[in-house]
């Protein structure tokens, strides 16, 4: 995380890329796995899912688990840095839906 000039610009560096807060809304849910999150964003390639997976790691919004397993188990959750920007990110998809509905009546 790199902090801006504006608070807002921060903000929007750190969650922009692809999927990342697609990522947060869904783990928002739960813990899940890598091929859980797969699943659930199937326009994401596995090497844009791993990288945005270590990006947010690194940003502290996310916790990566591994369970000592034979075949190894990673499990993904938010942290509480995840967990308070979650609203945000959800008052976000919301304002999405507004353009969305707006830009179908104006094709009709």
């Amino acid at each position: 995380m790199k902090k801006s000039y504006c608070p807002i610009d921060t903000f929007i560096n750190t969650i922009k890329g692809k999927r990342k807060s697609t990522i947060i809304l869904h783990l928002s849910e739960g813990h899940k796995r890598y091929s859980e999150l797969l699943r659930l964003i199937p326009d994401i390639s596995e090497r844009m899912m791993s990288r945005q997976l270590k990006e947010l790691e690194a940003d502290n919004l996310i916790n990566r688990k591994v369970f000592p397993e034979v075949p190894p188990r990673v499990e993904y959750s938010l942290t509480d840095l995840g967990e308070e920007i979650h609203p945000f990110l959800k008052g976000m998809f919301k304002g999405g839906i507004i353009f969305e509905n707006r830009i179908a009546s104006e094709e009709n």
